[in-house]
């Protein structure tokens, strides 16, 4: 075979030499799809920024619009209003931490093969939902202050924590009856109602603490709260439960 003849088809190219530089490929460009989803997430992280500083009644559809450098009818093609985007900004991020926090109560519940004790069930719920905080950084946090104003509103909010988190927290109480079985049902929802205001002050983020602590404590400072909430709470729930005829007494 002559030097000019072709490579037969039999045998391969050869390789670039080391160390050149691979041929340069254009990006794909993302797709229309692709591009929805992103400005959305741009548009719900700023809401969730927003919101969670000034409330529902102190954020404009502007506001957000200027906030990822769009013009407020790109706002109105998403959302029909305010209390839309609210929403949706709230659904976000509620289905993870439920959906975790239920995942974690079945298998603490499988683990101890329904005999679970006060504690324990409360880590399931509560240091589940912590470590969001911890792991997941600002936008997490900004979620937190979200759900601890919502919490707090009775004319709308006690709507969408019902509709987001009831499952969760009954299968919280179903473990603390399995644990407390000779306590007052009363007794375990008002616990559970103890646990959850001290969780909301908590992701609220004041900076209370901070002031009536003289820094000692830190009000962005979950690890601790982490550390401690739990083994308080199963404290208070072990002082208050009391025996069904003795409670009715």
């Amino acid at each position: 075979m002559a030097a000019s003849d072709p490579l037969p088809k039999s045998v391969p190219k050869p390789s670039p030499k080391a160390g050149a530089a691979p041929p340069v490929r254009a990006a794909a460009r993302p797709t229309k799809e692709q591009q929805r989803a992103d400005k959305m997430e741009q548009i719900l992280d700023a809401a969730e920024r927003l919101f969670s500083r000034h409330g529902l009644h102190g954020v404009t559809l502007k506001d957000v619009a200027k906030e990822v450098g769009a013009h407020h009818t790109l706002l109105n093609y998403y959302f029909n209003d305010k209390k839309q985007l609210f929403d949706a900004v709230f659904a976000r991020r509620a289905v993870v931490t439920r959906d975790l926090r239920m995942a974690a109560l079945d298998r603490y519940d499988a683990e101890t093969k329904g005999r679970p004790t006060v504690e324990g069930a409360l880590r399931a719920f509560l240091d589940t939902d912590l470590d969001l905080y911890i792991q997941g950084g600002e936008p997490w946090k900004n979620y937190g202050a979200l759900g601890a104003q919502v919490a707090n509103t009775p004319e709308w909010g006690a709507e969408l924590m019902d509709q987001h988190f009831d499952p969760v927290v009954l299968r919280l109480i179903d473990l603390l009856k399995k644990a407390l079985p000779d306590c007052a049902e009363a007794d375990i929802f008002w616990g559970y109602h103890f646990v959850t205001g001290a969780l909301m002050l908590t992701l609220a983020r004041t900076g209370r603490i901070d002031k009536l602590s003289n820094g000692a404590c830190s009000s962005e400072d979950f690890v601790a709260v982490k550390e401690r909430m739990a083994a308080f709470m199963a404290g208070g729930f072990m002082t208050i439960c009391k025996p069904r005829d003795e409670a009715g007494a």
